[in-house]
């Protein structure tokens, strides 16, 4: 068999590879990776050289990120603004932080406003879905000749993992416009999870553990050979660090962590029944258990019609699930250095159009920031009596994720390769908001 392997074409060794990997082990690879192993860029990028000028000591150590897709209004959430005819029929409340005001659709995030950092002044550089999602994702441009990484592949691959035996980073819903690991390699992108409430699939052996341990070290001696020869080919490590690692989750003792039934059903309902609701659950037993990066997506916001029907609605989705979550990460003191940040790709305009909607609107919308060093109970930034203009202290999307990044004490100004040797740094051109930290 050595010989005839010898002897075969790459492409045949590599189907041969992908073949007994579903025979030996009853598993395959993850979709797309079988037939990329031998991809023209397939480098390794390189690390620019000295030290960052641009980092501090980490606050924070994980992040939760709860993405809002389809673009939140502002003035309907965090951003009310009382007696203004571009309210609508929304309400302003107080909360429990003197001055502050949000949303009534948002009751019980007004009681956690203590632990809230409010961003009122964020820009955008584009009004569209699916490159907004993108640059605020990335911090980059949408371009068809490159795919940059997200904030949770660049934790990973300055911080590496937390917890070993468990995904570095997760993604629950949508992740399908998420852009991932980027041009980095395969071991940093996310593991998408659709549905949290039915646990991760497809993780249990198909066989009796000794017939699996004697079919994964069989395939291991087979495939030997192969990967010494093209070790410096990046598919084919890829291939291999998905293989490990995915027997690794396997055989993982904190496996249990996305199995939201060992979590009391009194603790389940004061999330809520949602997707969302128990994407929130599980991102919090996923940092517990020392999961660098998780993001939680609630979709839908594109409300161009109808806004102030659809808008109360899932508000009421994310007032629940975000508000328990606050309160669950600050009772068991993961809040100290866990970063909580609420994000979506523009606003809504001040405008209401004649579908009694909101369109999009880049030019001013809201972000939270909550934990990891990050200093509660004060809105940052100001837009005008209307919601339509910032005018006090504009964070871009790339602030923004600079002051992610900062939290985390990821070097800013550090410039890494992608494998067309082009230079990017982890939140472009973004400088941190320090004034947001204690």
């Amino acid at each position: 068999m050595k010989k005839l392997l010898n002897q075969s074409s790459d492409i045949t060794r590599r189907n041969f590879a992908v073949q007994a990997a579903s025979t030996f082990l009853g598993v395959g690879l993850a979709p797309g990776l079988g037939g990329r192993l031998f991809g023209a860029d397939d480098r390794p990028f390189e690390a620019g050289k000295g030290a960052s000028n641009l980092r501090q000591a980490a606050t924070a150590k994980r992040v939760i990120y709860l993405y809002m897709s389809g673009g939140m209004s502002h003035l309907d959430t965090f951003d009310p603004k009382p007696g203004a005819e571009t309210m609508g029929p929304t309400k302003a409340i107080d909360t429990n932080v003197a001055g502050v005001q949000i949303s009534e659709y948002l009751p019980k995030l007004a009681k956690k406003a203590n632990l809230m950092n409010i961003v009122n002044s964020m820009l955008s550089a584009s009004g569209a879905h699916e490159q907004a999602n993108y640059l605020i994702h990335t911090s980059y441009a949408l371009r068809g000749t490159i795919k940059h990484p997200a904030m949770g592949a660049w934790l990973l691959k300055f911080k590496d993992r937390l917890n070993p035996t468990l995904p570095g980073s997760v993604v629950i819903g949508g992740g399908s416009r998420h852009p991932g690991g980027g041009f980095f390699e395969a071991k940093f992108a996310p593991l998408l999870v659709n549905n949290p409430a039915a646990g991760l699939q497809n993780v249990k052996a198909r066989f009796a553990e000794n017939d699996f341990d004697f079919r994964y070290g069989l395939s291991q001696e087979l495939a030997g050979e192969f990967r010494q020869r093209y070790q410096e080919v990046k598919g084919v490590r890829a291939y291999t660090e998905m293989y490990d690692d995915a027997v690794t989750l396997m055989k993982s003792a904190d496996l249990s962590a996305f199995d939201l039934t060992q979590e009391s059903d009194a603790v389940r309902k004061s999330y809520g029944e949602g997707n969302f609701g128990q994407g929130c659950l599980l991102a919090r037993r996923l940092v517990e258990n020392d999961v660098r990066f998780v993001e939680v997506n609630l979709g839908s916001w594109d409300t161009h019609t109808s806004n102030f029907v659809r808008t109360p609605e899932l508000c009421q989705q994310l007032d629940q699930g975000f508000a328990a979550l606050l309160g669950d990460l600050e009772s068991r003191g993961l809040l100290n250095d866990t970063l909580v940040v609420l994000a979506s790709e523009f606003g809504r305009t001040p405008k209401i159009n004649q579908n009694v909607g909101r369109d999009h609107y880049p030019q001013a919308f809201s972000g939270v920031l909550a934990g990891g060093g990050i200093v509660g109970g004060r809105k940052w930034g100001k837009t005008d009596a209307t919601g339509e203009n910032v005018v006090e202290d504009a964070v871009s999307v790339f602030d923004f994720n600079a002051t992610i990044a900062y939290a985390l004490g990821l070097p800013l100004d550090q410039v890494l390769y992608s494998p067309s040797k082009r230079p990017f740094t982890v939140a472009a051109k973004g400088q941190p908001v320090v004034g947001m930290f204690s």
